[in-house]
């Protein structure tokens, strides 16, 4: 038994001042808020998926800019191949021949029709060496179009459904970071509840064993009964393992926190809770009108809609008729000489028309039809729904907010009275005026007030930062939330800067014993 209690001793009394050497984080919420935006795992994967955003909608974008190009299909064909002759019979001829060319076209989408306006020029020389000659043939301009008539026509719908995606991308990202700020929060009051029930626990070992010695010399003059001794001694013994489980706890979460913000050294976390709230009420109708006009949900539910009216509109063009037109005139000519081949130009046109109508599919296209409408009317059903369900939401957590910062201002009040009642039952304990269920109920409602004070607060800050999350809005500056998009998308925006440390050999870390 000596030997169990020595071991204890050097456990609650060595390894803390070890653990007082190591390096030291003292953190508050705002800090651990700052960092997890950094270097969290959920900041850094919005920043990639927003860089992607980014470019799917630049190579969106370049679709309707003009795009020059340039072209060249060089052949050699040494074969016997099978030739029509002037005469209309067919003969096999050797041929040794290469072909060059080279085309240069500038292309220009039109979102109206769907179709592609093109101008090019181009030269092609042709070398037949089984006769040692070469010819060119050159076409200084060619004006063309393509268009399909009668089907699906995504330049138009991409036009109404990517602004609409990137928006909900970049206010996505700002989102993030605030739910990012709501997660950061919970980790860090987990933190701050497993260093409380820490501090409490050795608080409490050390009462009950202070009391517990004092219960043995009342009970060797005869003052208290065996049995109120050992209900002391067992009060003992369960501080002692409330103050183990406790500081696993501690371990737990502290190693949570720093994984989630990207802590790679083995740094002691210290952190520090501000009992100020700032006091804000805030007005339904604004958070609602806020949530409406900022949040990416809402753009969600827009793209969604347009998504299935797209769908639908390519199920019909797959349906139906369908008509290719190909338009192409210009100037062409043929000379032994370069310079030849660009004097007195002909003109030349080519017009292509492919048309292809289903006559009997079996239903196949109208069932596409019907499905693509019924998938459209399900969406617009669901996003009804998710737009009732959004806007009750906004309404709940309003409420509750409006009404946390009073929980805290009692949670406060209740945890100050504990503590001075415990207080007040100890001393009384001590003087023999007060039983020991008195104190035992004394010091069960002071942990507990302390651990409600605690949950009050990480509830306020919870939702706030998932208002803010929601609205996009920031209501103790009075401004609506946004980011450096540029330096993102360019990799500029976070310096992974290592945290600063303080430590100090004279302080005592959250694993040193309360001295009773």
């Amino acid at each position: 038994m000596q030997r169990n209690i020595l071991l204890l001793w050097i456990a609650f009394h060595l390894l803390p001042d070890a653990f007082a050497q190591e390096q030291t984080l003292e953190l508050t919420l705002g800090e651990t808020i700052e960092q997890a935006r950094r270097q969290s795992p959920d900041a850094q994967n919005a920043r990639h998926s927003l860089r992607s955003a980014y470019w799917n909608y630049k190579y969106y974008c370049a679709n309707y800019l003009p795009t020059l190009t340039l072209t060249s299909n060089p052949y050699l064909d040494r074969a016997i191949n099978k030739v029509t002759q002037s005469d209309g019979n067919v003969k096999f001829v050797e041929q040794n021949l290469l072909s060059t060319d080279l085309t240069l076209s500038l292309t220009q989408n039109v979102p109206w029709t769907g179709g592609t306006f093109f101008v090019e020029t181009a030269a092609q020389r042709l070398d037949l060496f089984s006769s040692d000659t070469y010819s060119w043939q050159t076409s200084p301009i060619n004006v063309g179009y393509r268009q399909s008539l009668f089907g699906y026509n995504s330049l138009k719908w991409d036009r109404r459904i990517e602004p609409i995606r990137y928006r909900e991308a970049k206010k996505t990202y700002v989102e993030t970071l605030e739910l990012v700020a709501a997660r950061a929060t919970e980790k860090f009051f987990s933190l701050a509840k497993a260093q409380s029930n820490y501090e409490t626990a050795n608080a409490n070992y050390a009462n009950a064993d202070t009391l517990y010695i004092y219960a043995q010399g009342r009970y060797n003059i005869g003052t208290i009964s065996e049995n109120e001794m050992l209900q002391l001694e067992l009060n003992k013994l369960t501080e002692e393992t409330n103050c183990m489980n406790a500081r696993i706890e501690v371990e737990n979460c502290m190693q949570e926190l720093r994984s989630y913000l990207g802590i790679q050294e083995d740094l002691l976390l210290q952190v520090k809770i501000d009992s100020e709230v700032p006091d804000l009420h805030i007005d339904l109708g604004t958070a609602l009108m806020l949530a409406n006009e900022n949040s990416p949900e809402i753009q969600n539910m827009l793209r969604r809609k347009m998504e299935s009216e797209s769908a639908v509109a390519r199920a019909k063009a797959n349906a139906g008729l369908k008509a290719d037109i190909y338009l192409r005139f210009g100037l062409t000519q043929t000379a032994d000489k370069l310079k030849d081949a660009y004097r007195d130009p002909l003109e030349q046109q080519y017009v292509s028309l492919g048309i292809t109508l289903p006559i009997l599919d079996w239903g196949r296209g109208r069932g596409q039809v019907r499905v693509a409408r019924s998938n459209r009317d399900l969406v617009h059903t669901q996003v009804e729904q998710d737009k009732t369900d959004f806007d009750l939401n906004v309404r709940k957590l309003v409420k509750q907010f409006n009404l946390q910062a009073q929980r805290v201002s009692i949670a406060a009040r209740t945890d100050n009275t504990a503590q001075r009642r415990a207080e007040v039952a100890r001393k009384l304990y001590l003087l023999g005026k007060s039983s020991i269920l008195d104190l035992n109920a004394s010091v069960t409602e002071k942990d507990a007030a302390r651990r409600n004070y605690i949950s009050a607060l990480h509830n306020f800050w919870s939702l706030y930062y998932t208002l803010r999350s929601i609205t996009l809005y920031d209501f103790e500056k009075r401004i609506t939330l946004t980011e450096d998009l540029e330096n993102v998308i360019n990799n500029k925006d976070m310096l992974h800067e290592a945290p600063q440390l303080r430590t100090s050999t004279q302080e005592r870390t959250y694993l040193k014993e309360e001295s009773s």
